[in-house]
């Protein structure tokens, strides 16, 4: 005799149903596949607004965290502190190859030119003096051609792997940009060929050539400067900051990862702005899920009132709903960041963005942060 004959009323266990070969992980299954076409729409709005969510997520990123290379911690870029649109005097080099603590400094003046007929060419074109510029990209390998040859030919250029492969050209080819900033147009002749930095795109030429073409212009965009060491960035930029302090042409100076935000403050504020959509994003997907749960309860509420006379508990009635919405959610979440990663990680982006965007990196914290939202609004949409 059992203990619940003893007291003349069977436990709650005793008294459900014990269907061969029903388990309660199939009884769940069964429930969310009750419905074929309703599961998988659900399934795929939730694997859509993640992999919307994944990319605005990785777009903010990108945008607002420029990719930094180890070598970026030593290097300061000075510029006009009225505007960066402002040149700064040439003579002022001799002033800063003074301040402690700077290793190497060179001019780096943005052209901005046309490459050949194109209306908007992606990549940028930078005036610097080669002799010293080595010592300023220190990531940066030299894969073809001769870095010597560049520095002795005044006409030549310093192109990134990216470009020569994206336009099919080699060492010896030569470049024609039609000047926009400046009057005057650059005929190169690629002498050496880059990889290895954040931006394998850009090209570089003798900023003596510029200054010719400019009729001995003695202006200069803005400094790129090396320091010796990461304890010295912080002395260099105050160093040159008071160097021309109440002169006719007063610097900011500002690290290389500060001055890359400050193109970032251009477009506004981007974080709100992403952060606006993806709130957006994150309120459809709650209705997406309650809307799919509040349907599938309200088909069986008199099944689940049978399951609770039958014995089971209210915190296990729950428990059903609960994985039955959070699979859902979670098989959506798999789907979406899932397919999200794979199509960034192969597709050409730069193609895509026309050059806008080098790295669309989805990282594992944000595929995380996707499948965590995911998981709370299944959990949300439960209850």
């Amino acid at each position: 005799m059992s203990s619940a004959d003893s007291q003349g009323t069977p436990s709650p266990s005793e008294r459900r149903p014990r269907a061969s070969g029903i388990t309660i992980p199939g009884f769940v299954l069964k429930n969310a596949l009750r419905n074929g076409r309703r599961a998988m729409l659900t399934v795929l709005s939730v694997a859509v607004s993640c992999a919307l969510l994944v990319t605005l997520l990785t777009l903010q990123r990108e945008l607002t965290v420029p990719p930094e290379s180890e070598a970026a911690s030593f290097r300061i870029i000075a510029r006009n502190k009225v505007s960066l649109a402002q040149p700064l005097p040439a003579r002022q080099r001799s002033t800063i190859e003074k301040i402690p603590g700077v290793r190497q400094v060179s001019p780096f003046t943005y052209f901005g030119g046309l490459f050949r007929d194109e209306t908007t060419t992606s990549w940028a074109q930078f005036a610097v003096d080669p002799a010293r510029f080595r010592e300023l990209i220190l990531e940066g390998k030299i894969i073809e051609g001769s870095y010597d040859a560049w520095v002795k030919n005044r006409n030549g250029c310093m192109v990134g792997a990216d470009t020569l492969r994206r336009y099919g050209l080699k060492v010896g080819d030569k470049l024609r940009f039609t000047g926009t900033f400046y009057p005057v147009d650059l005929e190169l002749t690629i002498e050496t060929v880059y990889a290895g930095t954040i931006d394998d795109r850009n090209c570089f030429f003798h900023h003596a050539l510029l200054d010719q073409l400019m009729d001995d212009w003695g202006m200069v965009g803005t400094w790129y400067m090396m320091a010796d060491s990461a304890d010295a960035v912080d002395g260099v930029i105050k160093g040159v900051n008071a160097a021309f302090e109440n002169t006719s042409a007063e610097v900011r100076a500002e690290t290389e990862r500060a001055f890359q935000l400050g193109f970032v403050s251009m477009f506004g504020n981007v974080k709100m702005l992403f952060g606006s959509i993806s709130a957006v994003v994150v309120f459809t997907l709650i209705l997406v899920c309650v809307s799919t749960m509040s349907m599938a309860i309200r088909e069986r509420f008199r099944e689940l009132a049978v399951l609770k006379a039958l014995g089971f508990r209210r915190r296990e009635l729950f428990a059903f709903i609960l994985a039955e919405s959070f699979g859902l959610s979670m098989l959506g979440a798999f789907v979406g960041i899932g397919g999200a990663w794979l199509f960034w990680s192969t597709i050409n982006l730069q193609k895509l963005s026309q050059g806008f965007l080098v790295y669309f990196e989805v990282t594992p914290r944000i595929m995380a942060t996707g499948g965590i939202v995911a998981a709370l609004l299944g959990i949300v949409a439960a209850i």
